[in-house]
């Protein structure tokens, strides 16, 4: 495959790398599914196998050719993660979940911190970047679970409002260890500009942020048609990222500041939603570039601290959401079983990974994407068991060993049918009685 790559020309590569990439996405997500797993976990072990560690479809060289990849799709990412800082919406919520969201992320993501700088004695830098993609939740399976089961509920609702919430966090927390890393990795140039300028450039990038925020608010009441809209909203989020990767920074934080002044200034969220269906190519592009960039000879190296990482951030999550549970004097299966629905940690990690691999010594960098992938794929696994059974726990649906849906006897409905049927004679008489009115006033029904 290799020697047939080498006799095409360079747009001929880069196209058949897209087809080849998409497709694997597509026939392994096929597989994943009938195993019940989510699209990502299929994404990551499509890259794999056609990566240069399995079938060698794709080369190292394209690989790293398309680094671009993981800038544009974050940007797109934290961009949707805005629309969750409405004011309105965080007004209804209130201090509840704002204390839930922020103690289930930092406290496990400090746990993870504690143990690789306390047991592994790895870098600082290292150690905080972990810890800052450990604070993620990946709300897909979660909300699968959810969704299959159609539970409801004030443990179904707080769920949902801190999975809302959560990337937003890990976003920033990401955003404060990535400076703090790029400080400590920064071997040239005085300290004052070391610590001075990553801060300098992310306070600029969160005003550019806001200025294309506000600019699209003037620009989107003279276009209306649907294209442009999408389109001006695609140049923006292009720009900001290129912005920001020309002065070295994530564009996290000033694209998910510009989602949300815009979701604040602007009515209605039809713009994520067109967003949200422009992505999906770019976004499985990035997920099965990921599953090549795996260094699968890394796995071995990496085994101890990647299960220790696995480990650890499970239970940081359980104690995080039991002590935001505690302190917001919420219910006791809030307390107990919150955390065990939050263990997917895959989506916005994958893409935290690949900037953190930036930041990172080479070797260093390949560990923490490493530990990342393989976790996920793991992550992925269990998450949606574990999710499952949060909710049986918390009694929001059926044991088990029951169907999923909740029986109901005969015996109810049977008795039920008069009164329903008596109901539904009156709703009869009641609209044709209004009808035979409307008639003889000579309005027309619609």
């Amino acid at each position: 495959m290799s020697m047939f790559a080498l006799q095409l020309n360079d747009t001929s590569r880069v196209i058949l790398c897209l087809a080849t990439t998409l497709l694997a996405a597509f026939a392994v997500s096929r597989l994943t599914k009938r195993a019940h797993l989510p699209n990502v976990t299929g994404y990551i072990l499509a890259g794999i196998f056609i990566g240069p560690y399995c079938l060698g479809l794709v080369d190292g060289e394209m690989i790293r050719s398309m680094g671009f990849i993981t800038d544009i799709a974050l940007a797109f990412i934290a961009f949707g993660t805005g629309r969750y800082f409405k004011w309105s919406s965080l007004r209804r919520s209130g201090v509840r979940i704002f204390v839930l969201t922020a103690m289930e992320s930092l406290v496990a993501g400090a746990l993870v911190v504690l143990v690789m700088r306390g047991a592994f004695h790895l870098p600082l830098s290292f150690s905080l970047l972990l810890g800052a993609i450990a604070s993620a939740t990946a709300p897909a399976s979660t909300l699968m679970t959810i969704r299959q089961y159609k539970a409801k509920g004030h443990f179904v609702t707080t769920l949902l409002q801190v999975v809302a919430l959560d990337d937003a966090v890990s976003l920033l927390a990401f955003s404060v260890c990535a400076a703090i890393a790029q400080m400590s990795e920064s071997a040239t140039g005085p300290m004052a500009a070391t610590v001075a300028l990553p801060i300098v450039y992310n306070v600029l990038a969160i005003g550019l942020g806001v200025g294309l925020a506000l600019l699209l608010k003037v620009l989107l009441r003279r276009v209306h048609s649907a294209y442009n809209r999408l389109l001006l909203a695609v140049i923006m989020l292009l720009e900001i990222a290129g912005v920001c990767s020309a002065v070295n920074i994530s564009p996290l934080l000033s694209c998910m500041v510009f989602g949300a002044v815009h979701a604040n200034v602007s009515k209605g969220e039809t713009l994520f939603k067109k967003v949200d269906r422009f992505t999906p190519p770019i976004l499985t592009v990035f997920f099965v570039v990921s599953g090549m960039r795996l260094e699968v000879p890394a796995l071995a190296s990496a085994g101890v601290i990647g299960l220790a990482y696995f480990f650890v951030r499970i239970l940081g999550k359980l104690l995080g959401a039991g002590m935001g549970a505690t302190l917001t004097n919420d219910t006791p299966q809030v307390r107990k079983y919150l955390g065990l629905a939050l263990i997917p940690n895959a989506g916005v990690s994958i893409g935290l990974a690949a900037l953190g691999e930036r930041i990172l010594s080479p070797s260093l960098g390949a560990l923490l994407s490493t530990v990342i992938l393989s976790s996920a794929v793991l992550y992925e696994l269990v998450g949606p068991a574990c999710a499952r059974l949060a909710l049986v726990r918390a009694g929001v649906i059926g044991a088990p060993d029951t169907p999923d849906a909740p029986h109901i006897s005969e015996t109810p409905r049977r008795e039920a049918r008069p009164a329903i049927q008596a109901h539904r004679g009156q709703r009869a008489s009641e609209m044709a009685g209004g009808a035979l009115f409307s008639f003889r006033k000579g309005r027309t029904i619609k």
